[in-house]
C-alpha cells in the first residue's frame, strides 16, 4: 500500500482550502492504497475543506448517442474511470443532467456549479461547468493522467470561435432526473478528434507557469489554472488552430 498522505500531498502540490477543483484520475497509476478510490476522494475533500468544492466528470458519451439516447442522472454510469462512478453515488454529490458530458459535485458550490447544464446545447458552453471553471478560477488536477482526458480544452476550442468542433446538427437526447422527470437535450457533440494532440499545449503552458507537474510517488500529477490555461489555449488556437488538428485535416484549415 502507497505510504503517502494524500491530503497533504495534494495541499503540496497546490490546492487549498475554497479552491474549485475539477479532478480527471487514473487510479492504477497510483497503485495499491488502502481504501481505493473512497480514500483519494476523502484526501481531495479534505484538501479543499471546509470551504472548497471537487468536481469529476461523470462522462456517458460511450453510452449514449442517437441510437441510445435517454441518459439517468443516477443509473447511467460514468464510462471515464472508477473514482467518477465511486463520487457520483457519494452522499451529497450532486450531478449534472448533461446527457453525454455531465459533472458531479460535492462542496458548497457544487449546486451552482452544475446546474442549468442540460441548457447548454454543447457539452461545454461558456454557461456549462467547464466555462464556469474558467470564470471562477477553479483549477484542474490530473492524476495519473496526461492532458489528452482534459475536458477543459474542449471549451477553450469554443470560445476560441473553433466552431468546426462539434457537429452543426443537434441530437435528440434525452435527461432523466432522479426524481423520473424526462427532459429533452438537443446535443450537439464533439466529433473532430482534437484531443490526441492536447499534449502539444503542455510546454507552453509550464512555460507560463498555467500548469505545474507534481507527484505521489511515481504517479505524476499535473496541476493547471483554469484562467491561465484558457487564455493560453485560446491564444493559441487563434494563432494557429493546427496545434491540435490531426494530420489528415491540418490542410484544411
Amino acid at each position: 500500500m502507497m505510504p503517502i498522505d494524500l491530503a497533504a500531498s495534494f495541499r503540496e502540490i497546490g490546492l487549498c482550502d475554497g479552491d474549485i477543483v475539477f479532478v480527471h484520475s487514473a487510479l492504477r497509476k497510483l497503485g495499491a492504497i488502502a481504501g481505493g478510490a473512497d480514500t483519494v476522494i476523502d484526501a481531495l475533500l479534505e484538501a479543499v475543506a471546509p470551504n472548497g468544492t471537487i468536481a469529476v466528470p461523470t462522462h456517458t458519451w460511450k453510452v449514449v448517442n442517437t441510437e441510445q439516447p435517454v441518459f439517468h442522472q443516477t443509473l447511467t454510469p460514468s464510462n471515464v474511470g472508477v473514482l467518477t462512478n465511486v463520487f457520483r453515488k457519494r452522499a451529497g454529490a450532486i450531478r449534472s443532467l448533461h446527457p453525454t458530458h455531465s459533472v458531479a459535485a460535492i462542496g458548497p458550490r457544487a449546486t451552482e456549479l452544475v446546474q442549468g447544464h442540460e441548457h447548454d446545447d454543447t457539452p461545454c458552453s461558456p454557461t456549462s461547468p467547464y466555462g464556469r471553471l474558467r470564470d471562477w478560477g477553479g483549477k484542474i488536477l490530473i492524476i495519473g493522467a496526461d492532458l489528452r482526458c482534459c475536458t477543459f480544452f474542449h471549451g477553450c476550442e469554443q470560445w476560441a470561435g473553433m466552431t468546426w468542433a462539434v457537429r452543426e446538427e443537434a441530437w435528440p437526447l434525452f435527461s432523466i432526473t432522479a426524481d423520473g422527470c424526462a427532459i429533452e437535450v438537443p446535443t450537439r457533440t464533439h466529433f473532430v478528434n482534437t484531443w490526441d494532440q492536447y499534449p502539444n499545449f503542455e510546454p507552453g503552458l509550464l512555460a507560463c507557469g498555467a500548469m505545474r507537474i507534481g507527484h505521489l510517488g511515481d504517479c505524476p500529477v499535473r496541476l493547471l489554472d483554469c484562467r491561465a490555461t484558457a487564455a493560453f489555449v485560446i491564444e493559441e488556437l487563434r494563432r494557429d488552430p493546427k496545434v491540435i488538428l490531426p494530420a489528415d485535416l491540418s490542410n484544411e484549415f
